[in-house]
């Protein structure tokens, strides 16, 4: 498919991270194939992950889902649209569904938030089914993917901060595996442990420690 609004908007988001200095550690690159369809599943911790997500993806373009209500919006909506990101009505979740799909077989990589909101423990929610059940219907790899830092910047019930040289810490796992006839929730919850490793390996090396806590550390697990 034509991308004639993807290239332009990732110029912009990378002008963005410089003038906020932001820092990518990203750890796991190589575990996104160059080629072909994959489910890139992701933890949800702020309202930017998907840039992040999308940064550390070059030079695949992922097609994230994302709610519907985006691609009304009248600046986000037609972005949206143009970088060919699958909108989710919740009340006719199929057609988002069998849009994701066709991208998968038409060999993209698709972009899922398995919690299906912020956590605003910013540990690892109960995980929906949908990453596991699209990678299995297609044979496409999952790839399970951390994002930690984007919290500190601009994160559901806090107030936006704008500070320069934070840090966004990504780690990208080894391919999971799931094959058609797998029990679906039995493989969603070994994706949601294998996120809860990533992430335990993730903060451990994040470069900023606060003296005493911090409200941005991951605390305990949402249902």
């Amino acid at each position: 498919m034509a991308d004639l609004v993807y290239p332009p908007v990732i110029t912009a988001a990378r002008a963005a991270f410089r003038t906020l200095g932001i820092h990518f550690d990203i750890v796991g690159a190589q575990n996104i194939p160059s080629t072909g369809g994959a489910v890139l599943a992701s933890n949800h911790v702020s309202y930017l992950d998907f840039l992040f997500c999308g940064f550390a993806a070059r030079p695949r373009l992922v097609r994230f889902m994302a709610k519907e209500a985006v691609f009304r919006h009248p600046v986000s909506g037609p972005l949206m649209r143009g970088m060919h990101h699958i909108p989710v009505d919740r009340e006719a979740g199929i057609a988002s569904f069998r849009a994701a799909l066709a991208a998968l077989n038409e060999g993209e990589v698709v972009g899922v938030f398995p919690e299906a909101t912020i956590s605003t423990s910013f540990a690892i929610k109960e995980l929906k089914t949908g990453a596991v059940r699209l990678a299995m219907a297609t044979g496409t790899p999952l790839i399970p993917m951390i994002t930690f830092g984007g919290q500190r910047l601009f994160t559901k019930g806090r107030p936006k901060d704008w500070s320069r040289g934070r840090t966004i810490a990504m780690t990208i796992g080894e391919p999971m595996i799931v094959n058609r006839g797998d029990d679906s929730e039995v493989a969603t919850n070994a994706l949601r442990a294998r996120l809860t490793e990533l992430l335990t390996a993730t903060v451990a090396r994040y470069p900023d420690r606060p003296e005493s806590g911090g409200w941005w550390l991951p605390g305990t697990p949402e249902n």
